[in-house]
């Protein structure tokens, strides 16, 4: 007979939160509707995490009252582990998607715990996040400005539907349209701040490089009815867009 001992799981296992597939920075805005979803991952490749009770989750509303996120809760679903192969991973998830109403500054508090009961940390996983339920697009402005061989767009969008309809037109000083950036080229616009998937390198519609200078760029975007998306102006920020107009500097 011989003795051996079996060394308990202790380690950690990893949490990750992201808001609509993407991690956000502390006081970013959100959709009115985002999936939000909770990861854990733990490298023991014989305990798959299975518990409905792994994830703890509470949502600090703009009053600051606190709400419970349950796992039975119609709005939420658990995704267990694999337990017929946890060599590949042993990872369960859970998502979320509420409807927020209330406009306001929020907190998602998250934590974990493994099947031995490890937490993913000593404190719970706490971001800031800001909802605005009113549709809007501000903050469009071209980077670098002045440029010499390609920008791209930062925006800020808000509400949960993007406009169904949207392009910017490129223009000289004098209202001459030179270039012109479909919603195909431009990419998906998101709640939130966020850069453009398209960056513009100062070429005309036929591919030829336009001249140093000043052009503008109006932003045009349509709700589903027609009527137009609204384009709010930030004055601590917009110099130079205002009313749907922007300015660009081109020097090469």
């Amino acid at each position: 007979v011989q003795d051996f001992y079996v060394m308990r799981d202790n380690r950690n296992p990893l949490l990750d939160v992201t808001f609509d597939g993407s991690h956000i920075l502390d006081g970013d805005i959100v959709s009115p509707k985002p999936l939000i979803a909770a990861t854990l991952k733990d490298d023991n490749r014989f305990l798959a995490i299975t518990d409905t009770a792994t994830f703890d989750l509470k949502l600090e509303m703009p009053d600051g009252s606190l709400k419970n996120i349950s796992p039975s809760d119609p709005d939420v679903m658990f995704f267990p582990a694999d337990a017929s192969d946890l060599t590949k991973k042993n990872a369960a998830r859970i998502e979320w998607s509420p409807v927020f109403t209330l406009d306001g500054d929020y907190r998602l508090l998250v934590n974990g715990r493994d099947a031995t009961g490890n937490e993913s940390a000593g404190l719970d996983y706490a971001i800031r996040f800001k909802v605005i339920t009113h549709s809007s697009l501000s903050n469009l402005l071209n980077y670098p400005n002045p440029f010499s061989t390609r920008t791209c767009f930062v925006y800020t969008m808000t509400g949960a539907e993007p406009p169904l309809h949207f392009k910017i037109q490129i223009m000289t000083v004098s209202g001459r349209i030179v270039r012109e950036i479909t919603e195909q080229e431009f990419g998906p616009l998101k709640p939130g701040t966020h850069q453009s998937d398209f960056c513009w390198d100062g070429r005309d519609e036929y591919g030829d490089q336009l001249a140093n200078g000043v052009y503008l760029y109006r932003v045009i975007a349509k709700k589903a009815d027609g009527t137009d998306f609204d384009l709010f102006d930030n004055d601590r920020v917009d110099g130079f867009f205002k009313r749907g107009f922007g300015k660009m500097v081109l020097i090469r």
